[in-house]
């Protein structure tokens, strides 16, 4: 669509996860990515998409002249910009997968670190744009959490970079507790490599709807994972259960590629079926994709209301 025009090759480069590593301040990775992208785009879309006017601002340079309150400044002979509701003052609260499988990697950053990235640039974006916001890292249980505020952005960046994964994970059980917290409707984001059976885990995600919530996923995964490049005889460690598995690549790369896309293709279905919103995403890919979709996502959803 014309309101998300194509980035130039300069700020893909910025979003690439190899060049994301060298940054080691969650807080200033995100502000770079958000407003990097957000500059990128050729008109503004996430600002106006309502007719509920929430408030003003002093008028910046660079802003949108358009959107001058020109009554105000007869008034007053001072420029204020008009803010309007749209999406904001919503409940937004990311779920990160931690449990070990996320901790793979075999290139610049492991499933983790991107889903960290990933996280704390949708939450900074989020806040930008007013909302109160909020994680949970999960893995077989809640590993934290922090509720939805207006004042917990520096918290959630702080807890994502001290993330660890160290545990097996198990999807419903802190999903449930999860549900318990999550009382106000809002947009819930759930970030995870999906390493369970699409039955469990479209049980467990059920779990986040119920109340009514607006539920996200991205799937991510390492190249590797899809590729399976692997070339001699190996022995390959469940990195789930450490359970250590002999393997001739050659033999079972065609069966494991089939596997995998038949248990990507399952849950996008299942996803789209429930209403739930999925994208997939692989690890040595830049973060725009993702920020895109997050756009789009919420410009479909204020359009709904």
């Amino acid at each position: 669509m014309r309101a998300l025009s194509s980035r130039g090759s300069s700020g893909a480069q910025l979003l690439l996860p190899e060049v994301l590593a060298r940054i080691d301040n969650l807080d200033l990775l995100a502000r770079t990515v958000v407003e990097g992208f957000l500059n990128g785009l050729h008109r503004s879309i996430y600002l106006g998409l309502s007719l509920d006017f929430a408030e003003h601002r002093p008028y910046m340079p660079g802003d949108d002249i358009r959107r001058i309150d020109w009554r105000l400044y007869g008034r007053t002979d001072r420029h204020y910009i008009k803010l309007f509701e749209a999406e904001t003052n919503a409940n937004f609260v990311v779920l990160l997968d931690v449990s070990r499988s996320m901790s793979y990697g075999t290139h610049s950053v492991t499933k983790l670190e991107y889903a960290k990235y990933l996280a704390a640039c949708l939450t900074y974006f989020s806040r930008h744009q007013r909302d109160r916001v909020g994680l949970i890292t999960l893995d077989q249980d809640v590993v934290d959490y922090i509720p939805a505020s207006a004042r917990n952005l520096d918290l959630c960046l702080h807890t994502l970079h001290r993330a660890e994964a160290t545990r097996a994970g198990d999807l419903r059980k802190p999903l449930l507790k999860a549900t318990e917290s999550l009382q106000r409707k809002g947009i819930l984001v759930l970030i995870s490599d999906f390493y369970q059976d699409p039955d469990e885990v479209m049980d467990a995600v059920r779990l986040l709807q119920s109340p009514g919530h607006d539920v996200i996923v991205f799937h991510v995964l390492d190249p590797s994972e899809l590729e399976f490049p692997f070339e001699g005889p190996s022995n390959f460690r469940d990195m789930e259960t450490g359970e250590e598995i002999p393997l001739v690549p050659v033999k079972v790369k065609e069966g494991y590629q089939g596997l995998l896309s038949d248990h990507r293709e399952e849950l996008k279905e299942r996803f789209t079926a429930a209403e739930v919103d999925y994208t997939f995403l692989d690890t040595s890919k830049p973060l725009d994709h993702a920020l895109f979709h997050l756009l789009l996502h919420r410009e479909k959803r204020s359009r709904v209301r």
